[in-house]
């Protein structure tokens, strides 16, 4: 069973891939898989806003839950799911569910439909940790949800609840990393925002990254220089690829469709699909991806 201490490293966000007409595409999802689990990452998580999490029925989360959690058995990539739901009530079934069906961690997304109080997130955030006892990755992304949590509130959950790991993803994050660390340095940050902030965040105490899973294994490559004291090399390859993700992250449909563009391209699913409303790319934004892919010899 995993700790908390044991979610770090490169851990990204599964895509999931559709079919031309709009349909999940589960042979594509396995083959990218496997993919995946050969590139060296430390984790997979599914249901992440990468994920196209708000896009999918409920009966096509349950398959997805349980082929991603078969799929990746025996690997040694841990398996964590996003629970997303904004009801408390409902969250901590789907929390319950995930922790039966195998997944080894969870991540948590905040409610912030209707601008719940302080009180509200508190108690929604206490009761998914309360309802299992495997790690639970914390997600604060203000920017996409427009809630703010302090690092006080988040240092408050980290001393209650030991199993609690902690993605923070507000831009940039790296001062609010140090201030948080500051109330609970027994904590472990995961950082995203497809890895702008990565070097940086390793060097203020934090334990990995969560990007989307395109290009995994330029993210595994700076993470290995980094862990082996080869802070050049892992400068330089990280500032290579700084201007490309500054460039697609400036929106999130932008990412989404560029990651999934960039894995049809290289082979790895059948159709570069994003279920509506997305975002449309240009055939500059194509050319772009190829010499991308070129360029770092995916």
């Amino acid at each position: 069973m995993y700790t908390s201490s044991d979610i770090c490293g490169v851990n990204p966000i599964a895509a999931l891939p559709f079919t031309a007409q709009g349909e999940l595409d589960y042979t594509s999802f396995d083959r990218m898989l496997g993919h995946l689990a050969a590139t060296g990452i430390q984790g997979l998580t599914l249901f992440g806003i990468a994920s196209e999490f708000p896009k999918l029925e409920d009966s096509e989360r349950l398959r997805l839950a349980d082929q991603f959690i078969a799929s990746l058995s025996g690997t040694g990539v841990f398996r964590a799911m996003s629970v997303t739901d904004h009801s408390t009530e409902v969250a901590v079934k789907r929390a319950r569910d995930y922790q039966k069906r195998g997944a080894d961690a969870l991540m948590l997304l905040p409610p912030f439909f209707l601008q719940p109080d302080a009180a509200a997130i508190s108690h929604h955030i206490f009761s998914v940790l309360e309802a299992v006892d495997i790690p639970v990755m914390v997600q604060y992304a203000p920017g996409e949800t427009g809630l703010a949590i302090t690092p006080e509130q988040l240092g408050e959950v980290a001393a209650r609840y030991p199993h609690a790991v902690f993605k923070i993803e507000c831009n940039p994050p790296v001062d609010y990393t140090r201030e948080f660390l500051k109330r609970a340095p027994q904590a472990s940050v995961l950082n995203g925002y497809a890895g702008l902030y990565m070097l940086e965040m390793l060097a203020a105490g934090g334990k990995g990254v969560m990007p989307g899973c395109s290009f995994s294994e330029i993210y595994v490559q700076i993470y290995h220089l980094w862990q082996t004291g080869k802070q050049q090399e892992a400068q330089a390859l990280h500032g290579k690829l700084l201007p490309w993700i500054r460039r697609w992250m400036t929106h999130c449909e932008y990412i989404i469709q560029v990651e999934k563009t960039i894995l049809y391209k290289r082979g790895i699913i059948s159709t570069e699909y994003c279920r509506h409303p997305g975002w449309t790319l240009t055939a500059e934004d194509s050319e772009a991806i190829d010499t991308f892919i070129m360029e770092f010899s995916l």
